[in-house]
């Protein structure tokens, strides 16, 4: 049994989050119908100390004709019997999807309460478009970073421009996607208009993404085997800048190994284990030393196949990297440090 959080305000969230999970799944459900074979996603329950401390639920997308990859996780994690944390609780919703189509571009959102055991609080907003084929996403762009700024009015600015800084990935001199936003620490003072507008911000943000990846389905009934091919190295990418950049994964995985399969949901079934080795003589030290380890917890074959065995190993390569060399946080993405408290994956 889950134990939720003890909090009116981390109740809210949950319902909250635990709602846009619900008409997000029935979407993504609608889709496999449409385009694919029908399957539904998948419910996969986890709990943290046994539920104790909380836990969550994530559904794993199962129609392989439509996704690659994809999961809808929430949680929420506690420490009200715990008197030595200042953290109260984390409630959130983490999601990732990978179309199988290369013409359908992949995506990421992320929504969090996060709230001290003296009442703050604050809210994370996080979503970004991720393309396989750059040469076709001007358009999707565009609709996608639209649908940002009318919904978010005056904090679009502040939240493009932090999403840009975050999902930048230096040594390869570009970002992960085409369209990024993240507002941290957001909290206007008012609790329920605040959390109307996150809603609003979520359902936006799905009802749009739903509207691409059906468009590109719709359009594009053929892959070719270069297209595959181009996915494939973007999909390297999306596994480099996660287990090497990105702040929330690596924080997730340091506060402990309980959902180390839900929180590394967002890497894709497939990538190229040969691009990776390439990216090593690029990296600074002692990422480099990270980087070979990612690839000696990779299967040594072409496509190189992460299954969930090999999501388990890459977990604990980065766990041990950065508990070796704790230095090295420093050398993530810019922008605000995100806490270890919420189980995040990207």
């Amino acid at each position: 049994m889950i134990i939720p959080a003890k909090s009116p305000q981390a109740k809210e969230a949950d319902i909250l989050v635990k709602g846009l999970q619900s008409y997000f799944v029935s979407k993504l459900n609608a889709v496999a119908l449409r385009f694919g074979e029908g399957r539904s996603c998948k419910a996969v329950d986890w709990g943290r100390d046994g539920g104790k401390h909380g836990g969550g639920v994530r559904y794993e997308a199962r129609d392989s004709a439509v996704f690659d990859r994809g999961s809808v996780n929430v949680s929420q994690v506690h420490y009200d019997d715990n008197k030595t944390k200042k953290l109260g609780s984390a409630t959130a919703i983490s999601t990732i999807i990978h179309p199988y189509n290369p013409h359908a571009p992949s995506m990421h959102m992320h929504i969090s309460w996060t709230q001290m055991k003296d009442g703050t609080g604050y809210w994370r907003i996080m979503a970004d478009l991720n393309p396989s084929i750059i040469g076709e996403s001007e358009l999707d762009k565009e609709s996608f970073s639209s649908t940002l700024k009318e919904v978010t009015g005056v904090l679009y600015e502040e939240g493009a421009a932090q999403g840009d800084r975050y999902f930048y990935i230096p040594v390869l001199g570009r970002h992960r996607g085409v369209s990024h936003y993240y507002l941290e620490g957001y909290n206007s003072g008012d609790f329920e208009a605040d959390k109307a507008f996150v809603l609003e911000v979520g359902e936006s943000v799905i009802n749009k993404y739903i509207s691409i990846l059906s468009e590109k389905l719709g359009k594009y009934p053929i892959v070719t085997k270069e297209d595959k091919e181009e996915q494939l190295a973007y999909h390297t990418l999306y596994l480099f800048q996660v287990l090497t950049l990105d702040r929330g994964t690596t924080s997730g995985l340091l506060v402990h190994d309980q959902n180390d399969v839900g929180i590394m949901g967002s890497i894709p079934s497939h990538v190229n284990r040969d691009i990776l080795a390439s990216w090593v003589q690029k990296m600074p030290k002692p990422q480099d030393v990270l980087v070979k380890a990612l690839l000696k917890a990779l299967p040594n074959k072409m496509p190189t196949p992460v299954e969930e065995n090999t999501k388990k190993a890459l977990a604990n390569v980065v766990r041990r990297h950065y508990k070796k060399y704790p230095g090295a946080l420093s050398m993530q993405a810019s922008g605000e440090i995100i806490p270890p408290t919420v189980d995040n994956h990207k």
